[in-house]
């Protein structure tokens, strides 16, 4: 048997015992080391949504996952370079395609109508001591990755096709609205493809404090739009990219008016319906991208990770056993230095 903690309605999360998950034909089954807490888990936890994907029954979250892999099912290729096998320390990329649809045979498998991603009604997550994966979806991790750093590798997954869509590279003016987790995230990979500057704006002063610290050309205080949009044109000018990591309209608006003509909006944050100014998409003839998770990039960000360009570890604030989840999912609220929280199953 093995421990899991179970949302079974907003603020109530409890520990069960469940059958240990065993590997079917191309899966594994991965021990979990280390599952750091995402803003749509603790959605879930507030609310019980997030979006349009809604709680219906007990939910266990948790989707930013890393472990070492305790058994393999048939069909699994053995390594060295065809796969993993017992004991290899994964990176776990959270969904299951169908592999069948349109979008999966183009490519697209995040947008599979069928995709099963964990923790999102009605997939459970990764707040448990075993979980079980598409082999090809445990991703092996060098030694030199802490199990943290290697449970980050989702959210800078979401980063790292967000400045892809973007087409970030050298001599891009980029502006990094919202300074939580992804957006220091993001901060990080412009940095690393070249950006000629990178503006972080936010309302929270300890968040500016942190894009600071993680390499932004400046931060502005996003309280006053006005006076926002005159200290980013500034320090930046108009911005050729725009990587939106908030989801909240005044975000939103300041974000597009910031904009150089021509330039590339990425919509990053998710959870809110927000309208955008379309007299100015159309008169800067904007273009308007729109990112859900990501595919084909853990590799990429296992490797950027690796290099050292990438600072994960210091972005962990705290640790909680399996047992204090609801701790990890309060962190941020309790803390408002806090980034990411860790549970350790």
């Amino acid at each position: 048997m093995q421990r899991v903690a179970v949302l079974t309605e907003p603020d109530h999360v409890v520990l069960e015992e469940r059958e240990i998950p065993e590997p079917g034909p191309g899966q594994v089954q991965v021990a979990v080391r280390a599952v750091s807490v995402c803003g749509s888990d603790v959605h879930y936890y507030d609310h019980g949504r997030i979006g349009g994907f809604v709680m219906h029954g007990p939910l266990v979250l948790g989707h930013e996952t890393s472990g070492v892999v305790s058994a393999v099912g048939p069909e699994v290729e053995a390594g060295p370079g065809g796969g993993v096998t017992v004991g290899t320390r994964v990176a776990v990329e959270p969904q299951a395609e169908c592999g069948r649809c349109e979008q999966c045979r183009q490519g697209r498998y995040h947008l599979c109508p069928q995709i099963a991603f964990f923790a999102t009604p009605p997939i459970d997550g990764s707040f448990a001591e075993y979980v079980v994966v598409p082999a090809h979806r445990a991703h092996p991790v060098p030694d030199s990755l802490s199990d943290e750093a290697a449970a980050l590798i989702e959210p800078l997954s979401v980063a790292l096709h967000a400045a892809a869509k973007a087409d970030i590279g050298p001599g891009t003016r980029v502006l990094v609205s919202g300074a939580g987790p992804v957006g220091l995230l993001c901060l990080q990979v412009a940095l690393a493809r070249g950006a000629a500057a990178v503006v972080v704006t936010d309302v929270m002063a300890l968040r500016r404090e942190a894009a600071t610290e993680y390499g932004a050309t400046a931060t502005v205080d996003a309280n006053d739009h006005d006076t926002a949009l005159a200290a980013v044109d500034d320090v930046l000018g108009q911005a050729d990219v725009v990587l939106e990591c908030t989801g909240v309209q005044p975000a939103v608006d300041l974000a597009v008016a910031a904009t150089a003509p021509a330039a590339t909006v990425v919509l990053v944050g998710t959870g809110a319906t927000v309208t955008l100014a379309l007299d100015v998409v159309q008169s800067r003839e904007l273009v308007v991208k729109g990112t859900f998770r990501y595919a084909h990039v853990y590799p990429a960000a296992i490797e950027l990770a690796a290099s050292g360009r990438i600072r994960l570890d210091s972005m962990v604030t705290s640790h909680h056993p399996l047992e204090d989840a609801v701790g990890a999912l309060l962190a941020a609220r309790r803390d408002p230095l806090a980034l990411k929280a860790v549970v350790h199953p």
